[in-house]
């Protein structure tokens, strides 16, 4: 820290770093690369560090134009997932000195009302969750997060003219859990699925009944219900004491959806996994608290936040990314297991 408690300046560290302020200037503002050597860039920021200056952003953004914010649209702020994602776009953001303003949709659905009055004036772009889309429509002047730079979430890579989008392999994750449960023997499914209309769950019905139509014998009973416990519960009471055969195996869009489904299990004295298999999706921190231990697929949440933020970054510079298609893993635990010899 500059002696006597003044703030340093971008002068003071242009003098400790033994550069110009234009050096400094590239450096910190994140634009020195095939301008000035790494080596250069490394002593600025040591520089920098060592003397604890921090720019002057409302500054900056008066004479740049840009604020160094982005928008994250969410849901709701209560989702572990969506906090793993806030995580990981802050993380690239503030590596490149800009910071992220988290942003739910209310009641997880609707228009959002503009958190700023004038979007436009306070954020340079938006980073959006396909399940809190139509938020967009209350962001900005002209809807679309009002013509702002915008990147999408878990949303369709092939919409004409959309913007660039970071992806999660859904397809393959739920692929992996079909697949597996009928390795088992599974031939009575449930697929206890999302009701909420947006590209990542449509994906995930689509796929499991294509797996479950190329299997003889195989039976898909399909139940939508709220991304909710009680819902999930309620649900899966509905098929499981349908007419017919009771299913031996419940797959389900998300983790807390296959709480319900356990729920419902002990309610009518049906042991997990012996004689009912139950699946999950995320790999919240609650699969791990039910016992048994769910068998789910982990999702990389923090890498999409952090693809998401460079991917708005590179839009920031004037290019255009290109899709990311992110892995996920099946994680196969104690709630799954081969269906009973009676049921097969």
């Amino acid at each position: 820290m500059a002696s006597g408690g003044i703030r340093p300046t971008s002068r003071d560290v242009a003098r400790a770093a033994g550069v110009s302020q234009a050096t400094v200037s590239l450096v910190l503002g994140d634009k020195w690369r095939g301008r000035v050597s790494e080596r250069t860039a490394a002593v600025v920021r040591e520089a920098a560090g060592d003397l604890g200056y921090a720019p002057n952003l409302a500054a900056r953004s008066l004479r740049t134009g840009r604020t160094r914010t982005a928008l994250l649209v969410v849901p709701a702020l209560t989702h572990e997932y969506f906090a793993r994602v806030y995580t990981g776009a802050a993380a690239v953001a503030a590596e490149h000195g800009f910071g992220v303003v988290l942003y739910p949709s209310p009641a997880g659905t609707g228009p959002a009302r503009d958190p700023f009055g004038s979007a436009r004036a306070a954020i340079d772009g938006v980073l959006a969750s396909s399940m809190a889309a139509d938020a967009l429509a209350g962001i900005g002047e002209g809807g679309r997060a009002g013509g702002l730079p915008l990147v999408m979430l878990d949303s369709d890579p092939a919409a004409p003219g959309g913007p660039p989008t970071v992806n999660l392999a859904v397809a393959d994750g739920i692929r992996q859990v079909a697949r597996h449960l009928l390795a088992l023997g599974h031939r009575r499914i449930i697929h206890l699925a999302s009701d909420v209309d947006t590209w990542t769950f449509r994906v995930r019905a689509d796929t499991v009944a294509a797996e479950l139509r190329a299997v003889p014998g195989a039976l898909l009973r399909t139940e939508r219900c709220a991304l909710d416990v009680t819902a999930a519960r309620d649900a899966a009471l509905r098929a499981l004491t349908a007419s017919g055969p009771r299913p031996t195996a419940v797959l389900c869009d998300g983790d807390t959806l296959a709480a319900g489904a356990c729920k419902a299990a002990r309610h009518l004295g049906l042991h997990v996994p012996r004689d009912l298999s139950v699946s999950g999706f995320d790999d919240l921190s609650l699969a791990t608290a039910l016992d048994p231990e769910l068998t789910t697929v982990r999702l990389p949440a923090e890498q999409v936040g952090g693809a998401g933020m460079s991917a708005l970054l590179t839009l920031l510079r004037g290019d255009h990314p290109a899709p990311v298609d992110l892995p996920v893993e099946l994680v196969v635990r104690g709630s799954t297991g081969p269906v009973a010899a009676k049921e097969a």
